[in-house]
């Protein structure tokens, strides 16, 4: 098939940016054709490896097709960025017409069989807008719906048009009942199909270990993220022997805030900034354990990324996780309990003591753990991690792929 895939923001940096390219690679891999929209910084460049560049393009912002900041779907992103919640009407305007101007462009040009978006927001709203007779599915990877939650008056005007998308795809079944609760979209449309994980990149060999227990961080570098929860939890055992890495980036203001919280732990913590796939992997394989301590996901591909490379998981409760873990593992997962949030991504500040005591708890016997037995559990890492491969994970999205093969829209 000749499959158009959309996505509103930058295809790197991001978890729908890095699903977006293994989806695009497996894809080829599988004999379709592919062609690729997406918005992007001024000085945006892709590899060719993975798509050809007369199969690509982008809405550029930063002064060319747009004179703003790319719009991320978290508030929160990993490079400069503008807020959907403070956009004025006459950017949303010059937004909507820009990408309406390039979806069209696209399909002239690439006459596409299936259109995959990503985000059940304003872009995909567009083209379905623009593309009534052509088969489309969506993937949800949760953002969206804060996007929803965070921007109603937006979200009134777009409901319509993604109630009218073919498919969906769900990341989680918690997530179905998300859209279903803030959407009203039609469940018998939705399927549920996670995340995966690059199996030449992500995999596992023996811990090395000197006495000093690996810890690592990998994503925004952020409070929705719980970064300050960790670098706070970790200043309570401080005397344990343990070196912490933080991978990723944010907006300059939240990175401060983080990092002058990992500055207490003198030597005891390392920033990476951000790291590509090939070197996060490498990181992983040094690492011992693994934290997320984040308040809001969907579905984390990092976990899945990181216990493939055969780190021991310390990760919030969150509905998700649960259905990629199910429970605890005494020495390989520990899910800690979610807090009370005054937001959709933000506890209340009263609990925040108990909130690093607890998390400080569970990483201290986790790293006794590890000081005792370095190696991972490899039997459990292997029937927990052999399901979520890209192969596996596309040959499901194939099959969404083949319900609407053939579809004729009315």
């Amino acid at each position: 098939m000749r499959i158009l895939h959309i996505i509103s923001q930058s295809p790197d940096f991001t978890g729908s940016g890095k699903y977006i390219q293994e989806i695009i690679r497996q894809s080829t891999k599988n004999g379709h054709d592919n062609f690729l929209l997406a918005g992007a910084q001024a000085d945006f460049t892709i590899s060719s490896s993975l798509i050809p560049r007369d199969h690509t393009l982008f809405v550029r912002f930063d002064g060319m097709d747009l004179d703003f900041p790319i719009p991320g779907m978290s508030d929160i992103m990993p490079y400069s960025s503008s807020l959907f919640s403070r956009l004025d009407d006459n950017h949303l305007s010059a937004y909507k017409l820009a990408f309406g101007k390039k979806i069209k462009q696209a399909i002239d040009r690439f006459n596409p069989d299936l259109i995959h978006t990503h985000h059940l927001w304003i872009v995909s709203a567009i083209t379905r807008q623009i593309a009534k007779n052509i088969p489309m599915v969506t993937t949800c990877h949760g953002t969206c719906l804060r996007q929803h939650h965070n921007c109603p008056d937006i979200s009134k005007k777009i409901l319509l048009d993604l109630q009218g998308i073919d498919k969906v795809i769900a990341l989680s079944c918690d997530q179905k009942q998300l859209i279903v609760s803030a959407l009203s979209i039609d469940p018998q449309k939705i399927s549920i199909v996670s995340g995966g994980y690059n199996k030449d990149c992500f995999y596992s060999e023996p811990k090395p270990f000197d006495g000093t227990v690996e810890l690592l961080y990998a994503g925004k570098i952020s409070s929705p993220k719980g970064v300050p929860w960790l670098l706070k939890s970790l200043y309570l055992i401080r005397e344990l022997p343990f070196r912490l890495h933080l991978a990723g980036n944010a907006n300059e203001e939240q990175k401060q805030i983080c990092l002058s919280l990992a500055d207490r732990l003198g030597s005891k913590a390392l920033y990476h900034g951000a790291l590509s796939h090939e070197k996060l992997s490498n990181l992983m394989r040094k690492a011992h354990i693994f934290i997320l301590p984040s308040f809001f996901e969907g579905l984390p591909l990092v976990l899945m990324e990181a216990l493939a490379c055969g780190c021991r998981i310390i990760t919030t409760a969150l509905p998700g996780v649960h259905e990629i873990f199910k429970t605890d593992h005494p020495g390989m997962v520990r899910l800690v309990k979610l807090p009370r949030l005054e937001t959709i991504d933000k506890p209340f500040k009263q609990d925040e003591p108990a909130m690093e005591k607890a998390l400080s708890i569970t990483m201290a016997e986790l790293i006794s753990m590890v000081q005792t037995h370095p190696q991972p559990d490899m039997a459990y890492v292997q029937s927990n991690s052999s399901n979520f491969t890209w192969e596996k994970i596309f040959l499901k999205i194939a099959g969404v792929y083949g319900e609407l093969a053939g579809k004729t829209m009315p």
